[in-house]
């Protein structure tokens, strides 16, 4: 009868020996694609280095350019000369054509955002909504700002329950003590203009239990009141 330790030894043969067809197995492979696999590998490498190429010696230029234009069209927009923000002034581009000029760099993308607080600005409500959908934000601060511009555009096409929705999605965008309260607050509000009161209060309750600190939050009670009031009739 075989021992213990015996058994052992035959088990480690056996692995011992799975292990090897395994690699002869993986030899074999290769030495039957090597021509497939090695041109795999220099595709993969072409793509790499055309990427990162692509990325310093085309879009870096390009992004510097485009920066150098776009401080001009910012002042403007700070001083709510918001036609040469947008169009330019003869001398440096507006966010209309930096967008259009500088396509894939982060000013491009950035002055769509620009444009369509113009446009909101100017009450042109689908052209600002046309420059918002197209920006695109990773940004804790902005991308929910672009959402809630967007809810502020289809508040003034009469179209209340999507800027009620838009209101919602920019407060649950990147959550903080500044823009979620701001846009829970508008997305209550459109809901009271819906005449749908119950869920104005959920939303007037949860900025209170949520975001209590916040300018919203000091002064929610009144609305909670208000909204349960109209409730009640």
């Amino acid at each position: 009868m075989a021992s213990k330790q015996d058994k052992k030894i035959d088990k480690t043969e056996e692995r011992i020996v799975a292990v090897e067809e395994a690699f002869s197995k993986t030899e074999q492979f290769i030495e039957k694609y090597q021509q497939i696999i090695l041109i795999v590998i220099g595709v993969l490498v072409v793509i790499v280095l055309g990427y990162f190429g692509f990325k310093r010696f085309y879009l870096a230029p390009k992004e510097k350019d485009a920066q150098s234009q776009m401080f001009m069209a910012e002042k403007y927009f700070e001083q709510d000369s918001l036609k040469k923000a947008l169009n330019g002034d003869g001398q440096y581009l507006g966010f209309l054509a930096i967008s259009d000029e500088f396509g894939m760099t982060k000013s491009a993308n950035l002055s769509h955002y620009y444009a369509g607080i113009c446009y909101l600005k100017l009450g042109q409500f689908d052209k600002a909504l046309e420059q918002l959908n197209k920006f695109s934000a990773k940004d804790q601060l902005v991308g929910p700002m672009a959402k809630g511009a967007m809810g502020d555009a289809n508040m003034e096409l009469k179209q209340v329950q999507k800027a009620a929705d838009l209101y919602m999605d920019a407060a649950e965008m990147k959550k903080n003590e500044f823009t979620t309260p701001l846009f829970l607050m508008k997305s209550a509000m459109a809901y009271e203009e819906l005449g749908n009161y119950e869920k104005a209060v959920t939303i007037y309750k949860r900025i209170k239990s949520d975001y209590p600190r916040s300018y919203e939050g000091r002064e929610i009670d009144k609305y909670v009141s208000y909204a349960e009031g109209m409730i009640k009739k």
